[in-house]
């Protein structure tokens, strides 16, 4: 079975496109090799899927004949994500949406002069003449 094919049949991606193009930006890899999306998997194969910033590991234990429903996925393979790549990716949402908040945009001026202020930063425009005589 082809990896774009057994990744859309056990629902890591939602369509085979999106399984086809990850494995064609190089998020995919089998044994440690990176692969097309016509290479061929069997079982006992290691797949590693870099997905939202996180490698899910897996396993392929058998081979599915079409795609597969949810609860059916784990006789098909076994994922070894270890749960710090989880935990990696709560602290960054957290970390993100405290300096900013999803939406915001650019900072305004009175940002800028807030952060000027927290950092002691003196701005650049406003200088004394006193030194250019």
């Amino acid at each position: 079975m082809r990896i774009d094919k057994f990744l859309w049949s056990t629902r890591y991606f939602k369509t085979r496109n999106l399984a086809s193009n990850a494995c064609k930006k190089g998020q995919v890899k089998v044994n440690g090799h990176t692969v097309k999306p016509s290479r061929e998997v069997y079982p006992t194969d290691a797949i590693v899927v870099r997905k939202n910033q996180i490698d899910n590991q897996l396993h392929v234990l058998q081979l599915p004949s079409s795609r597969v429903g949810a609860k059916l996925v784990d006789i098909y393979r076994k994922d070894t994500t270890p749960k710090e790549a989880f935990e990696h990716n709560e602290l960054l949402k957290y970390s993100k949406e405290y300096y900013r908040k999803k939406g915001m945009g650019r900072p305004t001026k009175k940002d800028r002069r807030e952060i000027e202020d927290y950092l002691d930063v003196p701005s650049p425009f406003l200088e004394n003449d006193e030194d250019e005589n």
